[in-house]
């Protein structure tokens, strides 16, 4: 928050700053130091406003803060609104955070690599602090490693590529990886060491790890790529890196032994580039490349078809006919981009009879300059993100995230944060102790917001008066001890200061000051109803005050408790709904179909939560399409008969409930019975052939089974909201057998509650390809509500939704692996009925429709 509030009060502490960061460091002509001077003196010197500097000031101590939040919270409001001189203090504390836990390390060290990127000095201190070790996990590392190059600089890339040559041997393939693409990232930020990054590089070529040899291939096809942008800018038509002539080479022999798809396809990139500098080995590689084009990757594919193109194009005698068989072999391939390509290639590179205008100009198009690869840090693009939220993280903007706002150009008033305290007293003066007392009482006031809100108003209205009075009664309890005729002037007085009270009171609440003054000794007795001064004074004020007031008012008999009585009556009579129509005489439920009492079955309670209880909604409910819901007898399938199981027959069943073991798994009944002689001992599940995303959660081991015994065992497996069969093993103590469990698509879906105006509005969001709708002839037995609804719970696992139409019957349900919407509705007519079914799988909204009409064509 005061993050955001820096941002709009005060003004950039870095903005005079921003105009010496692109300026070369060997600029010191004596006409730019001059044009300096002038600049300096037009622009008004940077003053950091005091509240500015307040809150940095006070900040800061919160960097030794134990909780790692608040080291994070403070180093985020340093890196955004402090002079970029200070932002270094933050860099300490941040480092003291990696001792932590890999969970605090992780969120550290990101925002760690975005400062590092701009702010390299920061953390070059402390270079060794992210220096990785065996322990660290990979993710871990990479951020290390990120950060490391981010921090490389022509002073300390020695010492940083000496690390990195050890962090190549790494066993974790992802880690040495991502250590090649670092030292290319250095090779290609510091030109000094470019040629020395190369051929370390080549070296890792001869490596044994094959993912190694790839990822150093695609860094040196960038680097040379790089390169020869570079020379292009000095001799823009002459050169060409005949210096990596061998290289090329040795790429080029290499083609038959890498196998990754992205390292041979970067090999046949820079052979196809450099053609002209090896023109012997290009046509070979062209030649291998055509006899296994058929079995390659789509990304070799495209690159074979470009060499072939280059090649034809800078060597046509050896190289047409290659290039028109590979032509023909792309013409049918299976992907589209691949037969897209060939054909836009073949009318530019082997133009028919009439040549098409670009023909002539293919050279120009296919040997041109390429640009050349940036090789950045990926947390560059995250510097647009606030350090510290959840989209930093992520790298993309997450719901509710607000941007930072910009630096105002001009500081908004600064008297607008100076805020005076209003004062509690009209004189200044030091309340005395009784004062004090009474304050301490309100404060803790248990009584209601009414009655305190009146004593409130009467003690700030006549605090004046309050004083005197307390200072009056203490000199009249004084006179009372020591003379009854003082006692009687004292009282004469009080009266007078009780009277003045009262017509201030009267004016306040509107009321007459008889009636205000009759109220009063009320309200010294009913001490439990309203506060009163008595509470707060000494047990002797309390008795005299008893004394005074006996003799003038006989205090009345306590009526409040059954006025209280009266208005909590009345509250609840406001309060109240006419739940008439919904309830009945006895109280209880009654609903459109059932008996008043019955119990609401899940499908019931989950369409009445959507309902308003009122009196229209009440009405309009009594009129709603809905059918009391029956029991289904689920489905048995046979698993194993007592053939192929030597005497084990197994059974299964879809139990339509919510899995134990986990909400996107289908919970699934086996019904083991035992017909041989003996006993079966260890059932169990054994192997498991499943298809990539399902699971299966196993049953508890049968120990025994005896002879003519059956028993049950539930357990689960989350098909990923597909219909292909889960294959395992069925294992006992002798045999094994193979078996396989295949979901109807109606059992993959669980009930979904909606009201009737949401359902429409999701229906009509999932139209067009996501709907299969048809016209079903159905039968007469099935045309009542009750065998409508029947049949389509019999099909699928869903629940009834409302309808006002009593022709309309709709269903919604989810699959249960991903939570994907599935909607029915069935419209009767005369003797037919229109099946709807919107789903956003397709494949499980087809099914569904299919089932849904072979169920009511079935007689």
């Amino acid at each position: 928050m005061l993050t955001r509030y820096a941002r709009t009060q005060f003004i950039n502490p870095n903005k005079t700053d921003s105009s010496k960061e692109n300026k070369s460091f060997y600029e010191d002509s004596e006409k730019e130091e001059e044009e300096e001077e002038e600049r300096e003196k037009k622009e008004p010197t940077y003053v950091m406003d005091t509240d500015h500097r307040l809150l940095l000031r006070q900040a800061k101590p919160l960097l030794n803060s134990r909780n790692s939040a608040v080291v994070m919270s403070v180093a985020q409001l340093y890196y955004h609104c402090a002079p970029k001189a200070e932002v270094g203090v933050v860099a300490k504390s941040l480092i003291r955070l990696l001792r932590s836990h890999k969970e605090v390390q992780y969120i550290v060290l990101s925002n760690i690599a975005t400062m590092s990127i701009d702010r390299k000095g920061m953390f070059e201190p402390f270079l060794k602090s992210f220096y990785i070790r065996s322990s660290d996990p990979t993710h871990i590392k990479l951020l290390k490693l990120e950060i490391l190059t981010n921090l490389a600089t022509e002073t300390n890339i020695s010492t940083i590529l000496r690390e990195l040559q050890t962090y190549v041997t790494s066993n974790d393939k992802e880690f040495a990886a991502a250590t090649i693409q670092a030292i290319g990232r250095c090779a290609s930020n510091i030109a000094e060491i470019t040629d020395t990054c190369l051929n370390g590089l080549v070296h890792l070529m001869s490596n044994r790890d094959e993912s190694v040899v790839a990822e150093s291939v695609v860094v040196i096809k960038k680097l040379l790529q790089m390169q020869r942008n570079k020379g292009s800018r000095v001799h823009p038509y002459s050169f060409a890196p005949s210096e990596h002539k061998d290289i090329i080479k040795h790429m080029a022999k290499m083609v038959d032994t890498i196998t990754v798809p992205m390292a041979r396809a970067s090999i046949l990139w820079l052979i196809g580039e450099y053609s002209e500098r090896v023109p012997k080995i290009a046509p070979d590689v062209l030649r291998k490349m055509a006899k296994t084009f058929i079995n390659e990757e789509d990304i070799v594919k495209l690159q074979i078809i470009n060499l072939a193109a280059k090649l034809c194009i800078t060597n046509p005698k050896q190289t047409k006919l290659l290039c028109q068989y590979v032509f023909n072999l792309a013409k049918y391939d299976q992907n589209y981009d691949i037969r897209d390509r060939c054909r836009f290639l073949r009318q530019m590179i082997l133009p028919g009879e009439k040549p098409s205008a670009l023909a002539k100009y293919a050279k120009k198009i296919f040997l041109a300059t390429k640009p050349a690869p940036v090789l950045e840090s990926k947390f560059k693009d995250r510097e647009q993100f606030q350090l510290g939220t959840l989209s930093h993280i992520l790298n993309t903007r997450a719901t509710g995230y607000q941007e930072l706002p910009d630096w105002p150009e001009v500081a908004p008033d600064s008297s607008v944060r100076n805020m005076e305290l209003p004062s509690l007293f009209d004189e200044p003066s030091k309340p005395k102790v009784r004062d004090r007392k009474k304050v301490v009482k309100k404060e803790k006031s248990f009584y209601s917001d009414e009655s305190s809100s009146v004593d409130e108003t009467e003690s700030s209205e006549d605090e004046d008066s309050d004083e005197e009075s307390d200072d009056e009664a203490e000199s009249d309890n004084e006179d009372v001890d020591e003379s009854s005729d003082e006692k009687s002037s004292s009282e004469e007085e009080s009266e007078e200061e009780d009277s003045d009270l009262d017509e201030k009171l009267a004016k306040f609440t509107g009321k007459k000051k008889e009636e205000v003054k009759v109220k009063r000794p009320v309200e010294s007795d009913e001490s439990l109803d309203e506060d009163s001064d008595d509470e707060d004074s000494s047990v002797e004020d309390s008795d005299e005050s008893e004394e005074e007031v006996k003799p003038k008012y006989k205090p009345q008999p306590k009526k409040q408790p059954k006025t209280k009585e009266k208005e909590i009556s009345k509250k609840k009579e406001d309060l109240l709904l006419d739940l008439d129509d919904a309830f009945g005489p006895n109280g209880a439920l009654t609903s459109s179909t059932g008996t008043p009492g019955d119990m609401l079955t899940p499908s019931m309670a989950g369409s009445l939560s959507n309902m308003s209880i009122s009196d229209k909604g009440m009405s309009a409910t009594s009129s709603m399409n809905f059918v009391q819901p029956t029991q289904i007898v689920p489905k048995t399938y046979e698993l194993l008969n007592k053939i192929s199981g030597n005497g084990l027959c197994v059974s299964y069943k879809f139990t339509r409930t919510i899995s134990v073991f986990s909400p996107k798994m289908v919970s699934i009944e086996l019904v083991f019975t035992n017909n041989k002689d003996d006993a079966i001992s260890a059932i169990k599940i054994g192997d498991k052939k499943l298809q990539p995303g399902m699971e299966i959660q196993d049953f508890p081991e049968i120990d025994s089974l005896g002879d003519g015994a059956t028993t049950t065992a539930v357990f689960s497996i989350n098909f990923n909201d597909t219909t292909q069969p889960a294959k395992f093993d069925l294992c006992t103590m002798d045999q094994k057998f193979n078996v396989s469990i295949t979901a109807p698509v109606g059992e993959l879906l669980q009930p979904h509650t909606m009201s009737e105006g949401e359902f429409t509005s999701q229906q009509g969001k999932l139209g067009g390809m996501n709907e299969n709708s048809g016209m079903v002839k159905v039968p007469e037995n099935k045309r009542d509500s009750t065998s409508i609804c029947k049949c389509v719970h019999t099909v699928a696992n869903v629940i009834q939704i409302p309808s006002q139409s009593t022709q309309l019957y709709q269903f919604a349900a989810q699959t249960v692996a991903t939570n994907t919407l599935t909607l029915i509705s069935i419209k009767k007519t005369d003797d037919s009925a229109k099946v709807t079914v919107n789903c956003e799988k397709m494949v499980i909204g087809s099914m569904l429709f299919k089932d849904l009409k072979s169920i009511f064509v079935k007689e």
